[in-house]
C-alpha cells in the first residue's frame, strides 16, 4: 500500500502548508530554503506529520533539484492521504 502525490513547492513561506490543487499537483509552501536539501527535509517532515508515519516512510522519488516533485508514503492509501489534503487547506 502507498500513496502518492505530486506537489509544486514553494520554499521560503512563513509557514510549512498544504495550500490548494494546482492542476494535477498540489501546492505546498514550505517554510525552509531550498539550500542543503532543507526544503526537502521539510517536505518530508510535513507529510510524514500529516499522516503520522515516521519520516522513513516519506520519501521524494522524483524532482530532488526540482520545484516539481513526486512524494510516496508508504503504509498509506491514496483515499485517505486525499481525504487529508483536502481537508487541510
Amino acid at each position: 500500500m502507498m500513496a502518492r502525490i505530486t506537489i509544486k513547492v514553494h520554499p521560503r513561506a512563513k509557514r510549512s502548508a498544504i495550500g490548494g490543487r494546482l492542476g494535477e499537483a498540489w501546492k505546498l509552501s514550505l517554510a525552509a530554503p531550498p539550500v542543503d536539501g532543507k526544503a526537502n527535509d521539510e517536505c518530508i517532515r510535513f507529510f510524514a506529520e500529516l499522516m503520522k508515519v515516521p519520516k522513513a516512510r516519506v520519501r521524494i522519488v522524483m524532482g530532488l533539484t526540482s520545484r516539481s516533485k513526486v512524494v510516496e508514503i508508504e503504509g498509506v492509501p491514496q483515499d485517505e492521504l486525499e481525504r487529508r489534503l483536502s481537508v487541510n487547506p
